[in-house]
């Protein structure tokens, strides 16, 4: 296949945590943790967490972090407001409670959408539910904005479970299998977003979609949608990758030309798996202070202020840190709802 210069319009290494963005997406990050076995209490045991800034610990030291966990990794009650936050699991095993009163224990490629919109505090726990073996545990946490005119909408808890998620299966012509996990946007059977999501609006043309591709595997990743979109792909597994006939050896964040197809074939002994993000822009100014994501520095100072006086609902939990039980199950309970269990493998 003859190089094709305008596919890949930059690139930019991922070899950390973070990962670089595009509008309307405000953040992503890896995390890719390898957990020891637990105490029995769902936590650390105190050997392992020696030398480590507890309560503020991403050292990697060991081949994992705490995050802002003290004894139970993960991030304990904080707030949001403004944007909306997509969490693909894709090994281990989540806890999440809010200030809704919305609770879940999730993971094994289940995915939790979470609205932020004018105000929530939520944490997010990571178990230690194995005492006899590892806990790894694997995610993307995404940032997607919102427009100003959706900012102060209310907050809103969804879960997408892994075995309602579509999945598009491609065989090449040697046999080699693409499969395409649809989180949002348009390929067949792609599930409706979150109300009031900016995924939700007919032009914002957002995707989310994870890509595993066996050796051997060739796929034309479809053209987006709008003519404003723009799309960034991050190659982060596998040994080496054809896009639009460039050869690449680096994993590496992938800003793509949207409007054309353009054919991806996994050239490597093994597996290549991509995540897309891709939306067409907000095009709004952003005002960020931590969690708290804005048009303007006066609507920062505000939301600070609203959140001093309502902590956005409050927090109805015994701690800022809550897991839900020793035992090894997926759930949810929304707002007001009874509670919702899917099998675990």
């Amino acid at each position: 296949m003859p190089h094709t210069p305008h596919a890949i319009l930059s690139r930019q290494p991922i070899d950390g945590l973070r990962w670089p963005v595009l509008d309307p997406f405000l953040f992503c990050a890896h995390h890719d943790d390898a957990y020891p076995a637990g105490d029995g209490q769902m936590g650390l045991q105190a050997v392992a967490l020696d030398e480590r800034e507890l309560g503020s610990d991403f050292s990697g030291k060991d081949g994992f972090s705490m995050y802002h966990g003290e004894h139970v990794p993960g991030f304990p009650g904080h707030p949001h407001r403004g944007f909306e936050t997509v969490t693909l699991v894709r090994k281990g095993l989540i806890d999440h409670a809010d200030s809704l009163g919305a609770a879940a224990r999730f993971g094994e490629g289940d995915v939790q959408w979470l609205t932020a919109g004018q105000g929530i505090q939520h944490s997010e726990m990571f178990p230690l539910l194995h005492r006899d073996q590892a806990n790894p545990l694997e995610l993307f946490q995404i940032w997607l904005n919102l427009p100003a005119a959706r900012k102060m909408v209310a907050p809103h808890f969804t879960m997408l479970w892994s075995e309602r998620i579509p999945r598009l299966v491609h065989t090449s012509d040697g046999g080699a299998r693409t499969t395409v996990t649809v989180v949002a946007g348009a390929l067949p059977g792609a599930g409706a977003p979150p109300p009031e999501s900016w995924a939700g609006q007919a032009d914002a043309d957002v995707a989310i979609w994870t890509l595993r591709l066996e050796p051997g595997a060739r796929w034309s990743l479809p053209a987006a949608q709008g003519a404003q979109t723009r799309r960034m792909l991050y190659w982060f597994v596998g040994q080496q990758l054809q896009v639009a006939g460039d050869t690449l050896r680096e994993h590496a964040a992938l800003e793509m030309a949207a409007g054309q197809d353009w054919v991806l074939e996994n050239t490597g002994s093994d597996v290549a798996e991509l995540l897309m993000l891709q939306g067409r822009p907000i095009a709004e100014p952003v005002v960020q202070y931590g969690p708290f994501v804005m048009n303007t520095q006066q609507e920062i100072m505000q939301t600070m202020m609203d959140y001093r006086r309502t902590q956005f609902g409050g927090w109805p939990w015994d701690s800022q840190d809550p897991v839900h039980g020793p035992e090894i199950r997926r759930f949810a309970r929304h707002p007001g709802q009874q509670v919702e269990e899917r099998p675990t493998a």
